[in-house]
């Protein structure tokens, strides 16, 4: 692998252990996966996991090594049991501290790895607020919120002085994953490499420096904001801590971390955790589109027949779509957002037809009727239609190991697929 040669100057000065880096080139990347514990215990997935498991990643108690290549061909995968991710990246989010109840930002959250880590920690408590900034890679963030089966989290794609502007001092802990210059991904991802130079490295900074201080601006007093990338200039770690600190004097370092691939099993990664001095949190507004009670009961009248017990939470619409959101939601009035809870469905000529994420926040447990697919899941999967073995007449959940893919209905024997054609496998 052809490093830049400026960029191996940086490292030999910086590292005495240059040698031992530079070997680490020869070797593959470690891979991981992290389990839903939404959905399943680290315990259960060790016991229901479709590839061997290679040892727990030491900074996440649910974070688990693989050598799978592949590990997203496991209909597990579809079901939102696990989330592949690199291990070192599983280090920041833990430095949060989440508490119970917790208003989070992860302000670039894409593609979601660290986002739904949060959301796991919180355990449906709370309410977590995942931005992207660029369109595309806010609608993959949204896809695996929904995979997760994620319920508190609202899911935008606006720059950081928006939400600057619409939310001060309001979270309790914010998490900012910094676009950086990647060169901790090198061995990863070798096409950072042809975009690595110095002019790069300083233009990253200059925009962790504008991301920072919006990120400030939001937390509130006594809060933790933890920011980190993955690369090893000091231009984006160290020293944008220390640019940070010196403009914000409200903040104290914590302490700071930086992890390399030749020392851990993991990739390159940064992290710093800077705490807030003061308390007290700014007044926001709530969301203010309440789902009138026409609609409500609509729903209502339908899970009594799908759920055994009915969902908690605020309901709001948008036309005639109804979601379930956290209590006390902030409005949503002035921000593009993508995802806002979860999505139930939607009235159609009278009835209520629910939505592919109301099926995959619910556990197996909690429905009325359940059919489980075992060697039928590919089929599922593709969008065929498949013969009714326990399910009676209506929607059920359709199940894989005992883990919800989505819905179908049933009717004459027959299951009518309902998974979202933009999910099925060809």
């Amino acid at each position: 692998m052809n490093l830049p040669e400026k960029y191996m100057q940086r490292m030999r000065a910086a590292l005495s252990d240059y040698s031992e880096y530079a070997a680490i080139f020869e070797k593959e990347p470690y891979k991981a996966v992290r389990a839903n514990t939404l959905k399943v215990s680290p315990s259960e997935f060790s016991r229901v996991a479709p590839f061997p498991l290679e040892g727990g990643v030491p900074w996440a108690e649910n974070g688990f090594y693989i050598s799978d290549e592949r590990p997203g061909r496991s209909p597990l995968h579809d079901a939102g049991v696990f989330y592949v991710q690199e291990p070192s990246a599983m280090c920041a989010v833990p430095l949060l501290q989440i508490g119970k109840g917790d208003r989070i930002l992860d302000l670039c959250s894409a593609p979601g790895g660290k986002g739904t880590q949060i959301a796991e920690l919180l355990q449906g408590t709370g309410v977590v607020l995942m931005n992207e900034k660029i369109p595309d890679r806010a609608k993959i963030l949204s896809r695996n919120v929904e995979r997760l089966g994620i319920r508190n989290a609202v899911v935008t794609n606006e720059d950081p002085e928006t939400l600057a502007a619409a939310f001060p001092a309001y979270f309790d802990k914010i998490l900012v994953d910094a676009p950086c210059s990647g060169e901790g991904m090198f061995r990863k991802e070798p096409a950072a490499i042809e975009n690595w130079s110095e002019e790069n490295v300083a233009m990253c900074a200059a925009r962790q420096d504008n991301i920072l201080r919006c990120a400030a601006a939001m937390l509130r007093g006594g809060g933790r904001l933890v920011y980190s990338t993955c690369t090893f200039s000091p231009e984006e770690d160290e020293e944008a801590v220390g640019r940070f600190l010196k403009s914000h004097p409200e903040f104290i370092l914590e302490r700071q971390e930086k992890l390399y691939p030749h020392r851990v099993r993991g990739e390159g990664h940064f992290a710093a955790v800077l705490v807030k001095e003061g308390e007290g949190r700014g007044a926001v507004r709530r969301h203010w589109r309440k789902a009138d009670k026409r609609l409500v009961n609509l729903y209502r009248a339908f899970e009594r027949d799908f759920l055994k017990t009915p969902l908690e939470g605020d309901f709001i619409a948008f036309g005639e779509t109804l979601y379930l959101v956290p209590e006390e939601l902030f409005s949503l009035e002035t921000l593009r957002v993508l995802r806002a809870g979860v999505c139930l469905g939607e009235h159609v000529k009278g009835r209520f037809e629910p939505d592919h994420a109301l099926a995959m926040s619910v556990k197996t447990s909690d429905a009325l009727c359940a059919e489980e697919l075992s060697d039928r899941v590919n089929a599922y999967l593709k969008g065929e239609e498949l013969s009714a073995q326990s399910a009676g007449r209506g929607y059920c959940l359709c199940t894989y190991m005992g883990f919800p893919l989505g819905l179908g209905k049933a009717s004459g024997g027959a299951l009518k697929n309902r998974l979202p054609k933009g999910l099925r496998k060809f």
